[in-house]
């Protein structure tokens, strides 16, 4: 499963690093976010770019 990221490209996620992460969770199964640690997520409803993101104390560090 992978988050909903409200990001129109990962050019801008990227320009977000060091701020919070805009996403809406899509598992029924509880929580994706990790405050700490290694998310998936992608854009809606294109769903043409999915990234991996790297989070600390809630804050994106990386953006791959």
């Amino acid at each position: 499963m992978t988050l909903i990221l409200h990001y129109e490209t990962k050019k801008e996620l990227k320009k977000n690093i060091g701020q919070s992460l805009d996403y809406t969770e899509t598992s029924i199964f509880g929580n994706e976010y990790k405050a700490t640690g290694t998310v998936i997520g992608t854009n809606h409803p294109k769903r043409s770019w999915f990234t991996k993101i790297t989070m600390e104390n809630n804050i994106i560090k990386k953006v791959e």
